[in-house]
């Protein structure tokens, strides 16, 4: 639990989230939070245009 919360130090909120979750006995949130994340972050670098073709494939 000592290495959990050093890492949650280090992260910042959204550590603190993840703590927040793993302490209410929410684990089957995380895996769907991560994909959340992932696809924002899809999003993003898909603005880009030096990067959107190479995401327009993937679909």
């Amino acid at each position: 639990m000592k290495k959990l919360a050093e890492t949650s130090h280090r992260v910042g909120i959204i550590g603190e989230f993840f703590t927040y979750l793993w302490r209410q006995k929410l684990w089957w949130m995380m895996p769907m939070f991560v994909v959340i994340f992932l696809f924002g972050l899809l999003l993003i670098l898909g603005q880009s245009s030096a990067l959107a073709p190479f995401i327009y494939t993937i679909f």
